[in-house]
């Protein structure tokens, strides 16, 4: 399979009455955005779209989802599934708006997967976000039934986001490429003779699926992950669209759908690829909860493994806590078989880092790569603006952060300052590789 991104160096974003690109800045026709969004989905009430800058002195919260403007070049959909039927991904060409991401915020209403970005000052170092100019499509819906619950699926504020993505990304369908990223993915069983001494490297993904209810996972070709099991994926599948972000995980501890779309792992290993290695694909799992749907997925990807003949594994997980079950015993089983492994993922050690990094753990994890500490605690200045809903950090259980503890108070404080977790950073801890944190012996 083939892949070509073609990437159109995005400026500057300005919001007008017409869709254009000239000399590095896109325009995007507000209303007319606006008013194809509603007519897509009658769910959606109110819909604003505001744009922030890298430096902005500007905090945006709850961060329901971020994706990237992209355009197929065969006029297939960019996220088959979802924002229309099941095609084909991973082969082909597209066009991707870099330096850009649309934002999509609630108006009002936030959920425990939900998040903050900081676009200037010293929250601006905690996200990978910060760097890119955010289209923040800022919306609320008449979905009542999950109005007051901590777990919302989001829906019509998600398929928004996706659509809006693909609505900016046709504006630089005729634009020239300033540099194409080119992936080729041979078939595995007729690769180049060259490569036959090399040693074969897999990743296996870890995305979210906990939730039985329908809704709130991550989607696979408009799957959902929960009714998954693990199989073989092309990488240039996941960099095309075929699998988009849940509802449902810690904000800092998900992969955004923006992430998907441009995995910095999976990127790397391409980099190596025919010269260190053979980089044999994804082997794409699960996170489920019952002990006995942890043990399946996690021998259907040992034999996978082996199969494919994997001679090193990286294994990375979506989120912590009852998936470091899956994430560990999927190290382990793989470690047994012969394959030695690197585990990619985040840990929850408290506030004070004491803790036990991983709800599971096992002597034959012996190459562990951290991205963070979600319970470490933040405290931040007011911003001069606010997208979105500050008070949602304090009313509607996100993660990270509280309506009222004894000691540190209010999260989101009347003078507009917050203290939080790194729990509540969106995506912060950034699992798929864009982590913007280093560790120190201390």
């Amino acid at each position: 399979m083939k892949l070509e991104i073609g990437n159109v160096n995005v400026k500057d974003v300005l919001l007008g009455s017409e869709n254009s690109f000239k000399d590095g800045i896109l325009t995007i026709d507000k209303q007319g955005a606006i008013d194809y969004l509603k007519g897509e989905d009658d769910h959606i009430t109110e819909l604003d779209i505001v744009i922030a800058h890298p430096g902005d002195d500007t905090r945006i919260v709850p961060v329901i989802e971020t994706i990237e403007p992209r355009v197929r070049m065969d006029g297939r959909c960019v996220f088959p599934g979802v924002t229309d039927e099941v095609v084909p991904a991973g082969d082909g060409e597209l066009k991707a708006a870099k330096g850009t991401c649309v934002t999509v915020v609630g108006k009002e209403w936030g959920s425990f997967g939900d998040g903050v970005i900081d676009m200037g000052g010293e929250g601006a170092k905690h996200t990978y976000w910060s760097k890119l100019i955010n289209i923040c499509l800022v919306g609320d819906t008449d979905e009542e039934f999950e109005r007051h619950e901590q777990q919302k699926c989001n829906h019509a504020l998600r398929w928004a986001g996706h659509r809006l993505a693909e609505y900016v990304g046709k504006i630089i369908k005729d634009v020239d490429a300033d540099e194409t990223e080119t992936y080729v993915f041979d078939p595995v069983l007729k690769r180049d003779e060259a490569r036959k001494d090399l040693p074969n490297v897999a990743i296996v993904l870890q995305p979210q699926s906990q939730m039985e209810a329908m809704g709130y996972n991550d989607l696979l070709y408009g799957w959902d992950m929960n009714h998954f099991l693990p199989t073989f994926l092309s990488p240039t599948e996941v960099f095309d669209g075929c699998i988009i972000s849940g509802s449902f995980m810690p904000a800092s501890s998900k992969w955004s759908t923006y992430e998907f779309q441009n995995f910095p792992l999976i990127k790397e290993l391409f980099k190596h690829d025919g010269i260190d290695y053979n980089f044999v694909g994804v082997i794409m799992s699960n996170l489920n909860v019952a002990l006995n749907q942890k043990e399946r997925s996690a021998v259907m990807v040992r034999n996978i493994a082996l199969n494919l003949g994997v001679d090193y594994a990286l294994v990375t997980e979506e989120g912590y806590g009852n998936p470091d079950t899956d994430y560990v015993r999927c190290q382990v089983i793989l470690e047994d078989a012969g394959i030695p492994v690197v585990g990619v993922s985040n840990e929850s050690d408290g506030r004070d880092g004491e803790g036990q990094p991983l709800v599971v753990l096992n002597e034959k994890l012996t190459a562990l790569v951290s991205t963070g500490n979600v319970g470490e605690l933040t405290e931040l200045p007011a911003c001069k603006t606010v997208i979105g809903n500050l008070e949602a950090m304090n009313r509607d259980g996100m993660s990270g952060s509280w309506g009222y503890d004894e000691i540190l108070g209010k999260s989101a404080r009347d003078d507009g300052s917050i203290i939080m977790e790194d729990n509540n950073w969106f995506c912060g801890d950034h699992i798929s590789g864009f982590s913007v944190k280093t560790m120190a012996e201390v």
